[in-house]
């Protein structure tokens, strides 16, 4: 009889915490420029063995580098990180736990590390087995999206270097296959500002100071040390030492640029191009000259609008079947979804309500109508108050004791002094007559 062979164990069997497997690579500090990016990007978007190593090294130089374009992406990323999240259950009351847990500091972080796959094109977490909520980052340049792969090296490409996403129930990855982030479109500029930076203070130190030119006899060598003397002893701005038999001059464009206008313009103008693609807008981080409030507002709006949409997306990736398996294995109760509770913006409030009071006069409005649209709690004894809200009602349309009701006008009682009116002589013969007739019979 056959023995049956036990299934031997694959040789790239994933280890209990994958980052602890990763020989992980500081990032890439060399000078970058434009043809740094082209090549990155040809590197990234190869169709067989595409590798982000060199895209990703670029874009934390940049990212880390430039501040403005660092302070637009946590701007946008805080934005959503202020808004209240809740967990609410299927019976429609709030989970304190869960909604507790997304509140502290690793909750906070995972909602980060989610819309940062908005900005670098993916990012990836490992949560660690235990009684505790915890993770770590993996680092991104080890994400091979596009073959469904995190390999152990950063330039790996295939299944032997690394293990399959699938296969790894506590790694969580955020992000599109193709997508090479936001920061692909701030990336151009942000080299441009960089070298645009440098021959601003290039410019800065060549005219920032006067220049000293000193012309000495070019057979006068005893003069020229003496010269060289006094200018090596007189301080550091730029000096020139020059034979008088040669002709001298100095082109520095000031009569273009006297006031480094142009150095200034090409970095607001970088600046501008990467604030419309982070946050949709300009104004709503710096004000242009010919700004003002509609401008400001209507810009504003436009980020309200990119804020809704990172919501629905951060809500979209904590409801997935994923990320609940894992909370569920921390020992929750996932029986529920996420939602944020969104801050009410008064003057769309007061607009649509004076809108919706209109609307009411015409046809009837429900009661739930009011509670969604302006976020007011519905009371349990909801049935009871509105039952006694019906009553006042009724009771307040009917008329009070005090109030009598109109006397219609009795034809007998009328005041006969009057004689203005047409009708008194009709009236009184009328009743002379009846008089008289009843006197004859």
């Amino acid at each position: 009889m056959k023995k049956r062979m036990k299934p031997k164990a694959p040789e790239t069997a994933a280890p209990t915490y994958l980052i602890h497997d990763l020989t992980v690579v500081s990032p890439d500090r060399q000078r970058k420029d434009v043809q740094s990016l082209k090549n990155a990007v040809i590197s990234g978007e190869q169709v067989h063995f595409p590798n982000r190593t060199l895209l990703y090294d670029l874009y934390h130089d940049v990212w880390s580098m430039d501040g403005f374009l660092r302070g637009i992406i946590d701007k946008r990323i805080n934005t959503v990180l202020n808004k209240k999240l809740k967990f609410i259950d299927k019976s429609g009351k709030e989970n304190v736990e869960i909604t507790k847990l997304m509140r502290s500091k690793a909750g906070r972080g995972l909602i980060k590390k989610i819309l940062e796959s908005i900005i670098w094109g993916i990012s990836g977490v490992e949560f660690k087995i235990g009684q505790k909520f915890e993770w770590e980052e993996i680092p991104r340049k080890h994400i091979k999206p596009e073959k469904g792969l995190i390999t152990k090296s950063q330039y790996g490409v295939s299944e032997d270097n690394g293990y399959k996403i699938d296969d790894l129930p506590f790694a969580w990855i955020i992000g599109e296959k193709t997508d090479l982030g936001l920061l692909l479109a701030c990336s151009l500029y942000a080299i441009y500002k960089r070298g645009n930076f440098g021959d601003w203070a290039q410019y800065v130190e060549i005219f920032g100071q006067p220049v000293r030119i000193m012309e000495y006899d070019a057979y006068d060598t005893k003069t020229k040390e003496e010269l060289r003397k006094v200018l090596n002893e007189s301080g550091n701005s730029l000096a020139m030492m020059i034979p008088k038999q040669a002709t001298f001059q100095m082109l520095d464009g000031k009569q273009s640029n006297g006031d480094g206008q142009l150095q200034s313009t090409f970095k607001d103008a970088c600046n501008s191009e990467m604030a419309i693609a982070i946050l949709g807008n300009t104004e709503t981080t710096s004000s242009s000259s010919s700004s003002g409030y509609a401008q400001s507002k209507e810009h504003g709006e436009q980020q309200d609008e990119i804020t809704a949409s990172d919501l629905i997306f951060v809500e979209n990736y904590l409801n997935s079947e994923k990320f609940l398996t894992i909370l569920k294995s921390y020992g929750f109760d996932v029986n529920g979804e996420f939602e944020y509770d969104l801050d009410i913006n008064l003057a769309k409030l007061k607009l649509k309500i004076e809108i919706d009071m209109q609307v009411s006069t015409k046809v009837p409005i429900g009661d739930d109508y009011w509670y969604d649209t302006y976020r007011i709690p519905k009371p349990d004894n909801y049935d009871e108050l509105k039952k006694k809200m019906d009553e006042k009602s009724s009771l307040a349309m009917q008329p009070k004791p005090s109030e009598k009701p109109d006397k219609k006008e009795d034809p007998e009682k009328e005041d006969l002094s009057d004689f203005s009116q047409p009708k008194f002589l009709d009236k009184f013969f009328l009743r002379l007559a009846d008089f008289f007739d009843q006197a004859r019979h």
